[in-house]
Parts: structure tokens; sequence; C-alpha cells
């Protein structure tokens, strides 16, 4: 889930360092190959297993792997695991680890961890808020909510090298969730002595091609090449310094003058400058995100209702969005599932979606009259998003929109964890968010609004013969027939009007030309241990 700045002293506890002045590029030793590397949010966290952000994965992958990791273009490529067997039913995997992986501080890396790393994200004390997803283990969410030991679940080590995982239904798609941070090992002689103080720089043990070094809150986290990663040696990058950088036009100017090689965004509406400006490091790509809004259906009476739902939905000028103020090649969204999603049929939809704009706004309006809004008792809403310029930009295009049809609408902006802290405490009416998918396969979008998924599910939306769906794809060992179950699944929930879909996002990035290895792709998950400096 992608959100926007943080202040520093939301982070103070984790007591890393004090906030420091603007970030400088730092110097390379002669003969290394460092890399600078803009984010746009600064992590809150880089324990996998309590991390949200896409931004914290971005630096959590550097340092952890899975049982599988993302390739160069984010399919999945062996990583903990050498090999694999699956039983004929699809319920039982089971998996040969590497001999040669060492954790950071030379420890082997044994089935034990991975067991304990699932036990752990599964723990109600640790409380992740990925926890759902691994409900896909015979166990996991009996674990999760308590009513079941941890020794329970279904991952056994059957030896040091051996991890057996036993599932709840078949899943074709455990490759693509074994790359997520809730399936990462723990290094249980770590977490056991610190406890979550473990993830601080001086405790931090990794397993996959970085260690951390520092992370100076408000300047940069330092990562090091990891010399017990089993791989090392065909890693280029000695060094890698992650910046915050909130200000995407700031950021594109550093990038420009050298001061950082890689920014992971920048602001939409600034495509054609750069295509004219720094064409070589452009890079943009249809991406499996969508943007969308979420309704606060378990406290604010009028969200509720099905028909004021659909008015605010059908009233949104998808097109004027994403044509005249975005122009990165977004594309309007009247699903949830973007185009890309493995094993889908992509024909869901909103049931007015071929309407024009003027009869959606005119039945918008019929449909609030019916609920009981008027002019006289104008519907009230407020819609809760983050600091960030092209969040505010859109919310406002939103805003004149739902004014257009009689309601009124105010704004809020608050830091990206204290929004989304908001939103999983359903303290909002309206939310602005991006759910960009863990895994490729429908089931990450579609699972989202499941009725026991938890914080994530936003809006609440709750439906027994959605619920149903998703348990029968789950069952459905054929591909195709699964594709079709999933895709009534979703009609259903476009159908109650559950969300705004808004539009189908586009991954954004400048990347100095210098750098090789670099391979854009729908997942937008770019692994340094990848890349390479050129001259």
């Amino acid at each position: 889930m992608r959100t926007f700045p943080i202040l520093c002293a939301a982070l103070a506890a984790l007591a890393l360092a004090g906030c420091q002045g603007k970030p400088q590029r730092q110097t390379c030793p002669a003969g290394r190959q460092c890399l600078e590397f803009g984010l746009d949010v600064e992590p809150a966290t880089l324990d996998p297993h309590k991390a949200n952000l896409i931004e914290e994965a971005w630096v959590i992958g550097d340092l952890m792997e899975g049982l599988t990791t993302d390739g160069p273009d984010a399919s999945p490529a062996p990583a903990g695991a050498t090999s694999w067997e699956t039983s004929p039913d699809g319920l039982t995997w089971t998996f040969h680890l590497r001999r040669n992986a060492r954790w950071s501080d030379g420890v082997p890396v044994t089935a034990d961890d991975y067991v304990f790393g699932l036990q752990r994200v599964l723990d109600p004390k640790v409380a992740s808020i990925y926890a759902y997803l691994v409900y896909v283990i015979k166990g996991g969410q009996a674990v999760s909510e308590g009513k079941a030991p941890a020794s329970s679940l279904g991952a056994k080590a059957l030896d040091p090298y051996t991890l057996q995982l036993s599932l709840e239904h078949p899943a074709p798609y455990l490759l693509e969730l074994a790359k997520h941070q809730s399936f990462y090992p723990a290094p249980r002689h770590v977490v056991e002595k610190y406890g979550d103080g473990w993830v601080a720089p001086g405790r931090y043990v990794s397993n996959s091609a970085y260690k951390l070094v520092s992370w100076r809150l408000g300047d940069h986290i330092e990562l090091a090449k990891n010399p017990q990663f089993y791989d090392a040696a065909h890693v280029c990058l000695d060094r890698i310094d992650y910046f915050p950088t909130s200000d995407a036009i700031s950021a594109e100017r550093r990038v420009q003058r050298g001061e950082i090689d890689i920014s992971n965004t920048f602001q939409s509406n600034r495509v054609d400058r750069l295509k004219a400006t720094m064409p070589a490091y452009l890079h943009a790509h249809t991406e499996l995100a969508t943007t969308y809004l979420s309704f606060n259906t378990r406290d604010v009476a009028p969200l509720k209702d099905r028909r004021v739902r659909r008015a605010l939905s059908e009233s949104v000028d998808r097109d004027f969005i994403t044509a005249k103020l975005l122009r990165a090649g977004q594309a309007p969204a009247y699903a949830f599932v973007p185009p890309g999603a493995a094993n889908y049929p992509f024909g869901p939809k909103t049931r007015w979606a071929g309407e024009p704009l003027a009869q959606r706004q005119a039945e918008a309006r019929a449909l609030l009259a019916q609920a009981g809004f008027t002019a006289r008792r104008p519907l009230k809403l407020e819609i809760k998003t983050t600091t960030n310029t092209e969040s505010l930009l859109l919310i406002q295009a939103v805003q004149a929109d739902w004014r257009a049809i009689g309601v009124d609408v105010s704004l809020v902006q608050n830091d990206g964890p204290i929004a989304f802290s908001a939103y999983a405490n359903r303290d909002f009416q309206v939310g602005f968010m991006s759910w960009i998918a863990d895994f490729n396969d429908p089931m990450t979008f579609l699972g989202l609004l499941k009725s026991d998924t938890g914080a994530q599910n936003y809006g609440d939306y709750k439906n027994p013969a959605y619920d149903a769906l998703l348990g029968a794809a789950d069952k459905e060992p054929d591909a195709v027939r699964r594709g079709q179950i999933l895709a009534r699944a979703e009609q259903l929930m476009l159908d109650d009007e559950a969300m705004v879909t808004i539009y189908y996002n586009v991954t954004r990035a400048l990347v100095n030309p210098r750098i090789s290895g670099w391979v854009d792709n729908a997942e937008n998950v770019h692994r340094s241990r990848w890349l390479c400096m050129k001259g």
C-alpha cells in the first residue's frame, strides 16, 4: 500500500538517530559501486512482519528474502529454496533449502527460521497487518485469532534444510506469495534475544544481498553488501543509500543534478517535460495497482446505503483525472482487479461504466434524492487523504465532481502513516488510497474485501455470497474455472458499489542511464542485487 511523507518525530521511538539536515550524496570509496536511491516516503519500520508500506518493502527486500525472490522482471526465482515439489492434490509443498545460506552474522539459515517467521507473522501480539496472507497455510487463521497454538500451524521443519507447508486449499500462486515479506524467515536467535528491538542497526541480521549499517532519520538508510550472502560474488553494488525525498519535483531535480541515481516516483503531470528534458531517465510501465476511494460503511450511516455509494462512484470523472490531471498513462478504472493479473478473464465492471458523464451525474442526483438527500438537506462527507501534492490534486477533482451532484464535501490531509492508521482504526468517512499487488494473482485484490481480512478491508465490506465465491475459488484446481469464479465475485462486489475505483496505475521512476539491470515490470519490484553501475 503506497503512502506518503512522515514526520521524524513519529519515528523517534525507534531510537535510531535524530532527524538530520538536508540529505547529501555520500562519498563512494574508489573502486566501489554505490547507489543513491530516493524514496518518496521514509519507512516506519524495517521489520518484515510489521511492514505495510511499499517503500518499506523496497528496503526490506534488499535485506531479506523468502523461499523465492523477485527476479529482474519480478517473476519468482529460487532464493532460500533451490527446489520444491507439490503433492498431486496441491495441498502439500516441500521446499529444499540452500545449505550455504547464512544470516549476516554467519549463523546458518534453516527451516526452523522459516517456521518461526510464519508463526511470528501470525502471532496476535505482533499484530501484522498482513497476517491474513498466511491463512493459506493450514491452521493459520486459528493461530492468528489466538484460537490455536503456534505449533499447530501447518509449517514443519522436516530437517534443517527441508520445509514442508500444508495448505488449507490449493494455491497455484504460492511461489508468488513466497516472495512477500509475510513469508520471510526470522532469525530466532536474534529475535528471542532482543524482541521487537532486533531491527535496530547493530542488531539487525539479514539473509539477502545486503545488511543494515545505519539509519539516520530524515537523512538516509545505509546498506552494505552482505559478504555472507550465498551469491555475493555476483552482486555489483557495494553500498546503497536510501534517501527519503517526499517532494517529487525536488527528487526529479536531485536526479538531474546527479545527487541521487534513482527516484522511485515522479509527478505524473510532468511526464511531457521529462520526456523532453530527461528521456533516458524516464521509466513508466503499466502496474498491477488500482487507486480507489474506500467508504466507511461501519460508522457512517449514509454510506451503508448502496444508492448513495453508487451516486458517489458514478459521478467521478475518471477520464478527466487520467487524461488531463495525471497524463502518465493511467487508465480509468471501472473494476478493482487491474489488467495484467494472471489467470483472470477481465469481464467485471460497474453496470454504468459505458454511460456518458452527464447521464451518470443525472442518475447520481436522482439516487441521492431517493436516499433523502436534496439541496435543502445535502449529504455531507469528509474525504481523508495524505499530505501529497498529487493526491490533493486528485481529491480536489473528486470534490468538484461530488459538489456537482449536490454533496457538501470537505477535505482532511494527514501525513501518510497517520492517515493509514486512521483508516485501519476506521477514523474516516471516505479514504483515498492505492492497492498495489502483493503477488500476481487476482486474489491479492479480491481477498482484500473478504469479511475476515481485517484492518486492510478499510470499508468493512461484508457479503456472505462474496466470501462463499472466494472460498469456492480457493478449492477450484482448474485455473480457468477459478478465474471465472473470481470474476463472479468481483462483479458481485462492484454491483454492491463497495468502493470507488478511479484509475489503474503506472509505475513511475527516474533511473540514471548509468544503471544497468533495471527491468520495468508490472509489479514494480527492482531488487538491488540485480543492478550495476556503468562507468
